[in-house]
């Protein structure tokens, strides 16, 4: 993801990240979750954001069912 702070090379693509979300609400056992370091200062055209926003709504609406 390009908008955080400390950009670690090879990262979950956003498909990868909402399969493993998935995985830990499936499992019962996630009680929470915590979103860190999205710095939209460099984030020049939203598109992280958007992104991100896009994943975890997907996935808060498999949770909410």
């Amino acid at each position: 993801m390009p908008a955080v702070d400390f950009r670690v090379p090879g990262g979950l693509s956003w498909h990868e990240l909402g399969t493993a979300l998935r995985i830990a609400i499936a499992s019962g056992k996630a009680v929470g979750i915590e979103v860190t370091i999205y710095n939209p200062r460099l984030d020049e055209n939203g598109s992280a954001g958007r992104g991100l926003a896009d994943v975890l709504v997907a996935v808060l609406e498999i949770a909410a069912r």
